[in-house]
């Protein structure tokens, strides 16, 4: 006899990593073997921490950041992938996403290491090109070169391959419906056993509280969010928030308080929160237009928001909650 969805069990599993936890949740009988499942997850992004992170000195990404200019560097699969994704995107969007800001998130104290105000007048001071000019990849040998100095950093599309990598370990183990993430980015597959999809709340950027801005419904699609309210420092009066600005090698002067974007994989909804987190509210919603990216920006006004829907997944605006499908 088949079994109905009041049979199945709610298995809600979760770890740490890279600086905060993962999580999984699905439904399954409760005869069904979780074991395995919380192992493979939790080294699946393992390996993408020990691969991708700036926080580990052995990490395959700092090896590849200490090698000089001009010498082939063997990388394994996982970061190809990423690096692969991370030109992509850095060419798309016009140098918007630059992987290549390493020495100023370093400098500013949003890395291993603290402020430094003489590493901060060098970032901002050094002549710097597009990362995708002078980042080559081979991707046949899964080696890389750089052709000039650069040091790369991965926080901004790194988290969302990791929940990639979550959803492809779930699918190994024959679970075709559960809620992925890692932090703020997270990926939902299938429905919920009731038919539903998987709800998920875009947050608002409040400096001080967590609470729900806005409701999103997942079925096959991923969501992702860049804003200045989780990493931030003060200067002064001003509070600089963690995202830098490739083109100057500092935080950004001047940014949407929030933008979400909800794309089919979370390694790309992660990248372009933060292109369009970059290109602000004008020029950003400009360029989702473009790319036909599904995107909310969300700006502070006086003692108010201002919310600026993009894209044909949230039409009709005032649909709620926003049932994504992909």
């Amino acid at each position: 006899m088949p079994k109905t969805f009041t049979d199945l069990k709610r298995h809600a599993l979760n770890g740490e990593t890279m600086g905060t936890r993962w999580s999984a949740l699905f439904h399954k009988p409760a005869e069904f073997n979780v074991a395995p499942v919380a192992a493979a997850m939790a080294a699946a992004v393992t390996e993408v921490d020990q691969q991708m992170s700036i926080w580990k000195p052995d990490s395959d990404l700092m090896r590849l950041n200490a090698a000089p200019p001009g010498v082939w560097v063997e990388c394994p699969e996982h970061l190809m992938i990423v690096l692969e994704m991370a030109v992509s995107i850095g060419r798309a969007s016009s140098g918007a996403f630059d992987i290549g800001v390493g020495d100023a998130v370093s400098a500013w104290g949003f890395g291993p290491a603290t402020l430094d105000p003489a590493r901060i007048q060098a970032a901002l001071s050094e002549p710097r090109r597009p990362t995708h000019d002078i980042l080559e990849l081979d991707l046949p040998g899964r080696r890389v070169r750089k052709i000039a100095p650069v040091m790369l950093d991965l926080s901004g599309i790194a988290k969302g391959y990791g929940v990639d990598r979550l959803t492809d370990v779930a699918r190994r183990f024959q679970i075709s419906e559960a809620l992925l993430s890692i932090d703020g980015e997270l990926r939902g597959i299938g429905l919920q056993p009731d038919g539903l999809p998987w709800s998920i709340a875009i947050e608002d950027p409040d400096f001080s509280v967590r609470k729900p801005l806005a409701i999103v419904a997942l079925q096959d699609a991923a969501v992702a969010t860049s804003g200045d309210y989780r990493h931030w420092i003060d200067v002064g009066a001003k509070r600089l928030s963690h995202t830098m600005d490739p083109a100057r090698g500092g935080p950004l002067a001047e940014a949407p308080a929030s933008v979400t974007v909800i794309a089919e994989t979370c390694m790309a909804a992660d990248a372009w929160a933060t292109v369009l987190m970059v290109k602000g509210s004008r020029e950003g919603a400009e360029l989702a237009r473009q790319m036909q990216l599904n995107s909310l920006f969300v700006e502070r006004e006086g003692d108010g928001l201002r919310q600026t829907p993009v894209g044909p997944l949230f039409e009709p605006a005032d649909r709620h909650p926003i049932v994504v499908r992909f």
